[in-house]
């Protein structure tokens, strides 16, 4: 494989990357203004949880679902190969 189908496989892998975390930032500001003030009404009345979060708050909670499910793949991963 030449260097210009690498660059272009990785620059593409990349961007894919890119994408998918704008939709998940998407999927979790929504969902959470979606379902929370539903699932919790009074705590959201009383001020204990937030109705809708911030872009920053989206991105903590999409890297904490992501080192999550980092791990739970790599519980996966290690106990299917002790098989």
């Amino acid at each position: 494989m030449n260097g210009s189908k690498l660059a272009a496989i990785v620059a593409g892998a990349i961007t894919l990357g890119c994408v998918a975390f704008v939709v998940v930032l998407f999927l979790v500001k929504a969902l959470w203004a979606w379902t929370i003030p539903d699932l919790f009404p009074g705590a959201v009345q009383q001020g204990l949880v937030a109705e809708s979060i911030s872009w920053l708050t989206a991105i903590k909670i999409a890297l904490f679902v992501a080192v999550l499910s980092g791990f739970s793949r790599g519980a996966q991963v290690h106990t299917t190969r002790n098989e």
